[in-house]
């Protein structure tokens, strides 16, 4: 028997993080949308924004949903910008590792930066997190 996508979906970390179930550190949040600190991060920076309406693939949002995220997304990339020293802010959606659509946000200077290897960890404490949080929200 095939299971509708839709009901398929379980709560995930992220809308466990959206009702403030789980403790994060959250750079920016509207009605719609959330930005906050990826807890095992690519580079010093990585933010995650996700929607609230809880859909697994990006590409599945409905066209306003899609195109408010890109905007937040856009306000959130140029704090990003401004507090951390980078040459520019990568963008990467791929959403296989958390089924909610999100996108990374990363402060890149070399293609190295950017790396999505398994084996790559940039350990950061919670009071690591939160000072760069902080940076990042001071530029919004």
């Amino acid at each position: 028997m095939c299971i509708p996508k839709q009901s398929a979906i379980m709560s995930s970390i992220f809308t466990k993080i959206i009702n403030k179930e789980v403790p994060s550190h959250i750079v920016a949040e509207t009605e719609d949308y959330i930005a906050f600190m990826d807890t095992n991060p690519n580079c010093i920076g990585h933010t995650l924004c996700v929607p609230k309406q809880e859909v697994d693939d990006l590409f599945d949002l409905d066209e306003k949903t899609y195109h408010g995220l890109m905007e937040f997304t856009h306000q959130i990339s140029n704090a990003i910008k401004k507090a951390m020293d980078c040459k520019r802010v990568g963008m990467a959606v791929i959403g296989l590792e958390v089924p909610h659509a999100h996108i990374h946000l990363l402060p890149i200077n070399s293609m190295d930066d950017f790396s999505f290897d398994k084996d790559r960890k940039v350990p950061q404490s919670d009071q690591e997190l939160q000072a760069v949080m902080l940076k990042i929200q001071e530029k919004i």
